[in-house]
């Protein structure tokens, strides 16, 4: 199946935001807005659903939607992870000590992919999260190995770094980004 010609540029198609099904409408609001800092921007009734809109950028009006409805005898969760990017590895320690001290959260493990260092925990209805830190480098995924956040950010970045060069593919991620945008067809040939 051949691209769609009018997708071609950068800005023609830009992911904006998600909404999933929760059981516990207050309890997932608050788990998101004193975890992950989110910012409730408006709630409401769709028919029979309650929804709440949270959002982290003053330009969205939201970027994650919690709705009612979802089904207590749910056996499989269908979304897989939440990713959310930070800025350094002070900002990732503090919101895994938070989430650690926070009824409800689970399931936390700390790991590099050589192109970034994350936590990944389990909020209180069993949705994976991930918070990550990119770092400077590129390697071939999935790749996933444990890493103390104890550790200085010299030591945890010295660790991605040497994962990230065991990989036959390392690159820069500036080498690996202009590429993409290549392939992509925002850099003509």
């Amino acid at each position: 199946m051949a691209h769609n010609p009018l997708l071609q540029e950068q800005d023609a198609l830009v992911f904006s935001h998600m909404g999933f099904h929760v059981k516990d409408l207050a309890h997932m609001t608050q788990f998101y807005t004193q975890v992950l800092g989110f910012t409730q921007t408006d709630h409401g009734n769709l028919g029979a659903v309650q929804l709440v809109f949270l959002s982290r950028d003053p330009s969205e009006h939201h970027q994650v939607v919690l709705a009612t409805g979802r089904p207590d005898d749910l056996h499989f969760n269908l979304i897989n992870q939440l990713s959310f990017r930070v800025r350094d590895l002070a900002t990732l320690r503090s919101i895994h000590d938070h989430a650690l001290q926070t009824e409800g959260t689970h399931d936390m493990q700390c790991a590099t992919h050589g192109n970034a260092v994350s936590i990944y925990f389990r909020d209180p209805e069993g949705n994976r999260i991930e918070v990550f830190l990119d770092t400077p480098w590129y390697c071939e995924q999935p790749l996933r190995e444990a890493i103390d956040l104890s550790q200085s950010d010299d030591a945890i970045m010295a660790r991605a770094l040497a994962i990230a060069q065991s990989r036959p593919k390392f690159q820069s991620r500036a080498t690996w980004q202009a590429e993409m945008a290549r392939r992509m067809g925002y850099v003509k040939d």
